[in-house]
């Protein structure tokens, strides 16, 4: 008798799990995105929004919560129900914070990977005046100066500093850190020489380094940008192993079934597919993606592992 039982409840299980499959989604989702509208999580939200729209015959909603760089809307993600009617953008830059200030959330124990939804490389630049026109000769002349060379970021902490701390370890050169506000903030100074050298955006850098107020050397992805296939990785220009991107990727709340997660998965990656949705999400400098949730699971796992290592060795700390 146990065992018609068990197999009464198992197919029960499969019932009820395909007809939440089958009735999914039933009613309008929120999407909530970590910054305001416009700029890079909006551009790409709005895109697979739109996509997807269109195609499941729901609306989905985008919900601008910006603050506390990106824990307000995570924190509003990890606390409604878990029944996949309200998803979170977020990046790396939120795997990086509670690395370094209190966080609300936990992405591992609070969240349902999706999907990742992108990725750009930064860009490598120097000052026109600097005597270095490639990577080594950068690290060369740096190894010769110690201490004398400086190096832009956008904040104390964030995603540009970590990896020039990155780049600074593994190329065991000493150069100074010299925070700003944002990046734009850099450029006159970057453009002058009281700056050396930089990782930006490409949206930011292309036209500078078009009109040759700064010089680009490389990008910092594992493989070569369409937008500018002459410049190496830093990797293929004399940094073996060195590789960041800025990603954005797709979450729910904890619990949410998992049907529903690989119904998302699929129309999600479907629409990153598609050549509008692909499209507008190069304009932003970046290349559509799409992933499983195992996939982007153990993606968060090993750029917390990464950053948390750079973070103890460099002894940064945190300054809100």
């Amino acid at each position: 008798m146990w065992r018609v039982r068990c197999a009464c409840a198992a197919l029960w299980i499969a019932f009820a799990a395909q007809s939440t499959a089958q009735s999914y989604p039933a009613k309008p989702i929120r999407l909530l995105i970590p910054t305001a509208a416009a700029g890079g999580p909006d551009t790409i939200g709005r895109a697979v929004a739109q996509k997807l729209t269109d195609t499941l015959g729901q609306t989905v909603v985008v919900d601008n919560r910006a603050g506390a760089s990106g824990a307000i809307a995570l924190d509003l993600g990890r606390l409604a129900a878990p029944d996949g009617y309200t998803l979170n953008i977020f990046s790396v830059s939120q795997v990086i914070r509670p690395l370094l200030f209190r966080a609300p959330y936990d992405l591992e124990r609070d969240f349902a990977p999706i999907t990742q939804l992108s990725a750009q490389s930064y860009v490598l630049m120097t000052t026109p005046s600097l005597p270095a026109n490639s990577v080594s000769e950068l690290i060369a002349h740096a190894r010769a100066n110690p201490g004398k060379l400086n190096f832009a970021s956008v904040g104390q902490g964030s995603q540009i500093h970590l990896m020039t701390e990155l780049f600074r370890a593994m190329t065991k050169i000493q150069v100074v850190h010299v925070p700003y506000k944002g990046i734009a903030a850099a450029y006159p100074d970057l453009f002058a020489g009281s700056i050396h050298f930089s990782f930006a955006g490409i949206i930011s850098a292309q036209p500078h380094i078009k009109a040759q107020r700064v010089r680009a050397l490389a990008v910092s992805g594992p493989v070569r940008m369409k937008a500018l296939p002459e410049l190496p990785t830093v990797a293929e220009a004399g940094v073996p192993g060195f590789a960041v991107t800025q990603w954005y990727g797709l979450l729910a709340p904890a619990g949410t079934p998992r049907a529903t997660v690989d119904f998302l998965n699929k129309e999600v990656n479907r629409a990153l597919q598609q050549p509008d949705v692909a499209g507008r999400i190069a304009a932003e400098g970046s290349e559509a993606v799409g992933s499983t949730p195992q996939q982007l699971a153990a993606q968060i796992k090993a750029e917390r592992a990464k950053w948390a290592k750079v973070i103890k060795e460099a002894e940064i700390r945190g300054e809100e």
